[in-house]
């Protein structure tokens, strides 16, 4: 599927981005478009979000990107089963003909991002095509391996970004399809709308081509899932349909993402703990203020150097000005100053590793969480700690891809991020 032209020794010569058959849900097979669909697998807060969005309709795409069983083998078993049921009642259909798919997110708020969904040349770090900024976990890779294995489909999308030419024909294909009507509209219990165009034309899709296969791209939200596209396409001999993987492709010279900080929840570490451990080596100070009021004394002191908001307790504890010659023993000298000085690399270098001693990839230890209050509700609830961040800037992350640096894991999140569930890929179409 979608190999025409690939050969394993012809390294890639820029985006090649490719249309295929999308799945889509039938609208008069479910109770709404909105009620199937779910955040990407690692944005949904569990266990309270996943069986909101599994209450929400029986065919919500969370029970194939999240499946719910006592082992993982059983559980990629039940997503290979429920897709395959959904194919068969004809919940899930496949499009006519090939298409890339122009995708919009708007909001009240002023919002509006535009991209294209298609499928995407699978290439390495060294071809200089898709930049990673963020490192990854190798048993999450695992995981998300298995579960592709287990459907043989790419259940959603990750988002890249690229910086365009104003007058490219990306941008001339994009913005014509949305003055046609719309394969879907609907609207999110985030209060985001959503609309999808299909685009078939050959003319169209030529160029489209032309243009992307002059830029690079910078992986901004699915590090794990790239990481598993490029294992799945080292496993099987090329040209196969695992050559390429189902993305988002973002224009943010046009439609700049808003980039937030991914927080940490610190199980089994009780925040008079964590402050106590702290404060021989950082300014603390205590906020008795509400979560807004406390995320704004961050923002002012994340300007002037590492910074940190600690919670779980009732209140935040502002943890700053940390000590030159603690981060001269514990962060890695080899790396470059943009890469020392950011807020993760000292969480990570030298709170989690030489502080507080929590390993960053045992989940009984950590879990990383993107909504800020949740975080924190977690956080009281549990009696652990919640470490929140302020956002690095996308200058930052893009200057480091390109030198082939990567941030700590879970450093960043871009979005607004595609809603799981519009349009998904099976490889065997």
């Amino acid at each position: 599927m979608n190999t025409a032209g690939h050969s394993q020794a012809t390294a890639p010569r820029g985006l090649e981005l490719t249309p295929f058959r999308g799945l889509r849900y039938d609208p008069d097979r479910v109770g709404s478009l909105a009620a199937v669909t779910s955040p990407p697998y690692d944005v949904v807060v569990r266990p309270d979000g996943l069986h909101q969005l599994q209450d929400a309709d029986p065919y919500n795409i969370v029970r194939l990107i999240l499946p719910q069983a006592t082992t993982a083998g059983e559980r990629n078993e039940q997503a290979a089963g429920t897709l395959r049921r959904w194919l068969a009642e004809g919940i899930l259909t496949a499009d006519p003909d090939p298409a890339l798919y122009v995708y919009e997110q708007r909001h009240a708020d002023g919002m509006l991002q535009r991209g294209l969904i298609g499928t995407l040349r699978v290439s390495g770090p060294s071809d200089g095509v898709v930049l990673p900024h963020e490192d990854v976990m190798p048993h999450i890779v695992a995981e998300r391996a298995a579960l592709m294995r287990a459907t043989c489909a790419n259940l959603e999308p990750l988002l890249l970004t690229y910086r365009g030419d104003a007058d490219g024909a990306a941008a001339r294909v994009v913005d014509g399809a949305t003055e046609r009507p719309p394969l879907l509209s609907t609207t999110t219990l985030d209060g985001y709308g959503h609309r999808l165009w299909s685009v078939t034309d050959p003319a169209d899709l030529a160029a489209v081509r032309s243009d992307l296969a002059r830029h690079q791209a910078l992986i901004a939200d699915g590090h794990h899932r790239w990481a598993t596209y490029r294992r799945l396409r080292a496993e099987h001999p090329s040209p196969s349909p695992w050559d390429d993987g189902l993305v988002l492709l973002v224009d943010t010279a046009r439609y700049p993402l808003r980039v937030r900080a991914i927080h940490r929840l610190l199980h089994g570490l009780p925040v008079a703990d964590a402050v106590a451990a702290v404060r021989d080596h950082f300014r603390v100070r205590r906020l008795d203020v509400p979560l807004p009021e406390a995320l704004d004394a961050l923002a002012d002191a994340a300007c002037a150097g590492n910074a940190f908001l600690l919670a779980g307790d009732g209140a935040f504890h502002l943890v700053d000005r940390p000590d030159p010659a603690l981060l001269d023993r514990t962060v890695p000298a080899d790396r470059p100053a943009a890469w020392r000085t950011l807020d993760a690399t000292v969480l990570h270098a030298t709170l989690l590793d030489h502080v507080w001693h929590v390993p960053e990839d045992d989940p009984a230890r950590i879990a990383y969480i993107h909504d800020t209050a949740a975080t924190v509700d977690k956080a009281e609830r549990d009696g652990g700690t919640a470490v929140l961040l302020h956002p690095v800037r996308e200058e930052v992350v893009r200057d480091l891809a390109r030198q082939g640096v990567t941030m700590p894991r879970k450093s960043t999140s871009f979005g607004p991020k595609p809603a799981s569930g519009l349009v998904l890929r099976a490889l065997d179409l």
